[in-house]
């Protein structure tokens, strides 16, 4: 299932800060802790994107991350490759099933494939990447045949928010 916040019928609504709720969880929060990881990214010079990974039955966080690419000269080190591999290391096994992750950015088309691989189950993102996306542009990798595992997905979650820092971050780099 594939939820768009940007649909037509919500057009006109502020899609910045609207929240959603799933198994009576506010999505907001989860996006605000995500957020802060991205501003933290931006100071440390990476690309603003920030992530948390969450225990859908309790609720809790398990693991939060921004970008690392710069600092640990890693192309693979995006926000949700490293949630994805301390989810792992803490669970113990390499299917996330019962998590959910929150990101600032749409996943591009590697870190879809890995959270295609862990089964994670629900993607929640913010800003949409129209040249580097993997989810809803690009390679599209859940609707391939090939994908092994699609979550629920929800785009467009505080998308204004997520844009805006990415956007000021570029703009102060040229």
């Amino acid at each position: 299932m594939y939820v768009s916040i940007a649909g037509a019928a919500s057009a006109s609504l502020d899609r910045g800060r609207r929240s959603r709720h799933f198994g009576g969880m506010n999505n907001s929060s989860y996006m605000d802790h995500a957020f802060e990881q991205a501003r933290a990214a931006g100071l440390r010079g990476e690309v603003p994107v920030g992530a948390v990974l969450v225990d859908a039955s309790s609720g809790a966080i398990i693991s939060a991350a921004g970008n690392r690419v710069e600092e640990t000269g890693d192309p693979t080190a995006h926000a949700e490759m490293l949630l994805i591999q301390e989810g792992a290391r803490k669970f113990g096994r390499p299917r996330l099933s019962a998590c959910d992750l929150y990101v600032t950015l749409e996943p591009c088309p590697m870190c879809a494939a890995a959270i295609s691989f862990a089964r994670i189950r629900r993607l929640f993102f913010g800003a949409y990447d129209p040249k580097s996306g993997g989810v809803d542009h690009g390679p599209r990798v859940f609707q391939q045949s090939t994908c092994h595992h699609k979550p629920e997905i929800v785009g467009g979650l505080d998308e204004t928010r997520c844009a805006e820092l990415l956007q000021a971050f570029f703009r102060e780099l040229r």
